[in-house]
């Protein structure tokens, strides 16, 4: 999944010489958190709700332009990073949102919300499905032998998630549309895998 499939492309911006208190209104207006600053077609830099709260103060807020308190050089992604990519970016740098600039022009925003859409698509968060939670077998069983069991069962995979309890033992949480599990159940537990929980 690309950025350029998720971002939001109807951008909200705003000028560089516009004052503190027309970046909050417009922020309120259209309810969004981030504002990247364009002059021509050039973007200059980004004001965030967060940042701009520090300079809200009678004497600061009427004498600051929207250029004195924005964020110059922000952290920018490309249209075809990937959705993981931007997720860590985003996870490692303790922000909310990413212009995305393709050949130095703004294209489009992807915050935190687009994030979560891309990935509740992702794991079929959203359908009608349950969920295995497995151990696969100490007998040398591969995860591929999980899925080609659930297959052979009738089950229909949506999406496969993986966290590793130990250096050795990991957990696979394995959604899959709804269906009825028990033969499912029955013929990972006759091979030795483990199911941990079922959510259905």
């Amino acid at each position: 999944m690309k950025v350029k499939n998720w971002m939001a492309k109807d951008i909200i911006t705003i000028g560089p010489h516009a004052s503190i208190p027309a970046a909050v209104k417009l922020m309120h207006r259209h309810s969004i958190r981030h504002l990247p600053v364009i002059e021509g077609d050039a973007m200059q830099g980004l004001v965030t709700e967060s940042n701009l709260r520090q300079y809200f103060f009678p004497s600061m807020v009427n004498e600051l332009s929207i250029s004195d308190v924005m964020i110059v050089n922000p952290i920018t992604v490309d249209p075809n990073t990937s959705i993981d990519s931007a997720a860590q970016i985003i996870h490692k740098y303790k922000i909310g949102g990413l212009p995305v600039l393709e050949k130095r022009q703004l294209i489009g925003m992807l915050t935190i919300t687009d994030i979560l859409a891309a990935f509740i698509e992702l794991f079929g968060l959203l359908k009608g499905s349950s969920r295995l939670d497995i151990n696969l077998s100490e007998k040398g069983g591969t995860l591929d032998d999980v899925l080609r069991l659930i297959r052979e069962k009738g089950g229909k995979v949506i999406s496969v998630g993986v966290e590793a309890l130990t250096s050795k033992k990991k957990i696979y949480y394995i959604r899959l549309e709804k269906g009825e599990l028990s033969s499912i159940v029955s013929a990972l537990e006759e091979k030795d895998h483990k199911v941990v929980s079922i959510l259905d």
